[in-house]
């Protein structure tokens, strides 16, 4: 395999785990309250996106690294400062959908590259995935608006 698809392989397996791993604060930090279903759902799906990436890269020969990145940390740092200011509830949603958004843009970087099945096949998937997630995140965002206005 060409080091250019390596190099995109190992950007959104990393991406997926730092993605997980702030998913996974979120969800220890809200305790039950806040998104915490939406953060259930968005683990799961990190989790079976970085599995099938390191699957990809190990059967390109390396080593797949399950450790994440220095963003790990920095997700993880965030959900616990929002948790001490909320219940990480709906007011977390336009970060989340952000980050998923340059996630979403990581994968159209590699798709760029990576054009033959079965790999582009499995990227295009998970890309549509996240922007299916990405949909339903901005229509609870704007239920939580919407809620929030009528309030006023």
């Amino acid at each position: 395999m060409d080091q250019d698809i390596l190099d995109h392989l190992r950007k959104l397996h990393t991406r997926a785990i730092d993605a997980r791993n702030g998913y996974q604060e979120a969800l220890d930090e809200a305790d039950g309250h806040g998104c915490s279903a939406l953060f259930h759902d968005m683990i799961a799906l990190h989790e079976g996106h970085s599995r099938a990436l390191a699957a990809e890269l190990t059967k390109a020969g390396e080593t797949p690294d399950d450790g994440g990145s220095f963003m790990s940390l920095v997700h993880e740092a965030i959900m616990n400062v929002r948790a001490l200011f909320n219940s990480l509830d709906e007011s977390v949603l336009p970060g989340l959908i952000d980050g998923e958004k340059r996630n979403v843009e990581t994968y159209d970087d590699a798709l760029r590259a990576i054009t033959r099945p079965p790999l582009a096949t499995l990227l295009t998937a998970q890309r549509d995935e996240l922007r299916q997630q990405i949909a339903k995140m901005e229509a609870q965002q704007a239920e939580f608006e919407h809620a929030a206005a009528e309030a006023r």
